[in-house]
């Protein structure tokens, strides 16, 4: 029988080959020069490597690795046990369109220096060339579309387009001799794209009902919960947690608004304070400049309370690209865990869209307010997602599984649990206390709308009362999230789910054991979900 190691790199290295997205996400670059193929000949080849790779798995002797071994073991068959259910249940190639979306993986080799442009316009001609195909094959293959997804990837291929149109020039200037294979290849995609985009609105216009349900319905979303958390906390103990947990933060939210405003403890209150905050805002001019400033004081904050190690890896804040909007306001972009060139991290933060009235866009500073983009700062970047990441890039293991497998349960749920830890020492004073105890709220109540929405048809409306009421958002906000809800399924629930155990992780911290060699350790494994990361520090 093969032995673990030798199985591992093996079943990793066939699930990047068979991924090249996920491939160029880690920073594992063979694969550049490819899309991802969605026929059904290829997704059928998938199923049965994964197949394969789940059954040699289970047939080894977990009892007799050592602990770092039990944990890839374990992570490396749940990743293939979720990419097979993927697969099986969920299906999501023949009915969102945004999975087709070559967009990311364009960027990826337009934006990152990872190579010399002679090589990655070479990857990039491959990809381009791959892309009339790719978008013939997702018209072949999308069956019933969600109309609210269909409408969102109307917005994200133009932006792709864009992307080509806008980006390919500046890589081109830097290349010593002409390159007219990718010139020809992208001016061949951009076509394919904006014929794509035409079909879509020709689907939107034919059929004015909205399409397939994007709701997945109990059952399919409660197992899909469960590859998702890799948890023992079931779906009905997550709501309670979360019904509970509202009720404690709605009380500590009135009792710092009544410190920064006076007043009675009620919601009334609460909104006040919000408002004063409120009208400190950026604009779509200084937002990037506001959250330059804020990680250089993020930062500062860190290294003087000596929270964490920090790194001198750099971070480049930056508008976020077209093609990525729609879903969320801010993401955090790191080079992949496999990555060996030196490259940036991007925080990336999306203006208002150009079409917007001047009250919505109003609305959207209103929520994203100066003190708000510092808490943001915090979660995106540092202590958060930015230096997690770059900690994680650091961890050296027996084989690629934790970088192949890093989980978004630990990632969300560390950056969560630093927007706590700084406010508590101080970080922004008592008005990024404010926004902070808001944010829990909101992460609180995404966990609640991930499974009302999916699994107890909750209508728009409630879903608005209880993010606009309970949740003190601005309304731009909350329809915001109403589309993310439909627009994705679990990941709402990481951002609780993974606080609630971080946070726990972080209270086990041993007599004696300073803050900072505490926290060291925490990111010292990659991104295990936590329940692996217990077992890796000996809770």
């Amino acid at each position: 029988m093969e032995s673990f190691v030798p199985l591992a790199e093996r079943i990793v290295d066939a699930l990047l080959e068979s991924h090249p997205g996920l491939a160029t996400s880690t920073g594992d670059h063979r694969y550049d020069d490819r899309l991802p193929d969605l026929s059904a000949e290829a997704v059928a080849a998938d199923r049965a490597m994964l197949k394969e790779a789940a059954d040699a798995l289970a047939e080894l002797d977990a009892d007799s690795l050592d602990v770092d071994e039990q944990v890839d073991h374990a992570l490396l068959g749940s990743f293939v046990d979720r990419a097979l259910f993927e697969s099986d249940e969920i299906r999501a190639h023949e009915w969102d369109p945004l999975r087709h979306n070559p967009g990311p993986l364009l960027h990826a080799l337009l934006a990152r220096p990872y190579a010399p442009v002679q090589e990655r316009l070479t990857h990039l001609a491959g990809r381009l060339e791959a892309v009339p195909d790719a978008l013939a094959t997702a018209r072949a293959t999308l069956r019933d579309m969600p109309r609210i997804h269909a409408e969102t990837a109307v917005g994200q291929f133009t932006g792709t387009a864009a992307l080509i149109r806008d980006e390919l020039p500046a890589l081109l200037a830097q290349a010593p001799n002409r390159y007219d294979r990718v010139e020809s290849a992208a001016t061949a995609a951009i076509a394919a794209l904006e014929e794509f985009v035409a079909w879509l609105r020709a689907g939107l216009a034919a059929d004015a009902g909205p399409g397939r349900d994007p709701r997945l319905g109990r059952r399919r979303w409660e197992a899909r919960l469960w590859h998702t958390l890799d948890t023992e906390l079931g779906a009905a103990e997550i709501q309670r947690r979360a019904w509970a947990n509202l009720e404690r933060v709605t009380e500590e939210i009135r009792a710092a608004a009544v410190e920064l405003v006076g007043g009675p403890g009620d919601d009334e209150t609460v909104r006040r304070a919000l408002d004063l905050l409120a009208a400190e805002h950026p604009d779509d001019h200084s937002i990037v400049d506001l959250a330059s400033v804020s990680l250089d004081e993020a930062t500062d904050f860190v290294r003087a309370h000596d929270l964490v190690s920090l790194v001198d890896d750099p971070c480049v804040i930056q508008e976020m690209p077209e093609f990525a909007r729609g879903v969320a306001v801010a993401y955090c972009d790191s080079p992949g865990p496999l990555e060996t060139a030196n490259l940036p991290t991007f925080y990336c933060i999306a203006p208002t869209p150009a079409g917007w009235p001047a009250h919505r866009v109003e609305s959207f500073y209103r929520e994203y307010n100066d003190h708000m983009i510092r808490n943001l700062t915090v979660h995106e970047a540092m202590p958060g997602h930015f230096l997690q990441l770059a900690h994680a890039r650091r961890y050296v293991g027996p084989t690629r599984v934790r970088p192949l497998t890093e989980s978004g349960v630990f990632i969300e749920g560390w950056a969560v649990y630093a927007e706590e830890l700084m406010v508590g020492l101080g970080f922004g004073g008592l008005p990024v206390r404010l926004q902070q105890l808001k944010m829990q709220l909101r992460m609180t109540i995404n966990a609640l709308l991930d499974q009302l929405v999916h699994c107890e048809d909750l209508p728009e409306a409630d879903a608005m009362a209880l993010m606009t009421g309970r949740g003190f958002q601005e309304e731009g906000e909350a329809a915001g999230k109403w589309r993310r809800a439909l627009l994705t399924s679990t990941q709402l629930s990481t951002y609780f789910v993974g606080w609630s155990e971080m946070a726990d992780i972080a209270r086990c911290r041993p007599d004696g054991v300073p803050v900072r060699e505490w926290h060291d350790a925490m990111l010292a494994h990659d991104c295990p979900p936590p329940r692996h990361l217990r077992t890796l520090l000996g809770i």
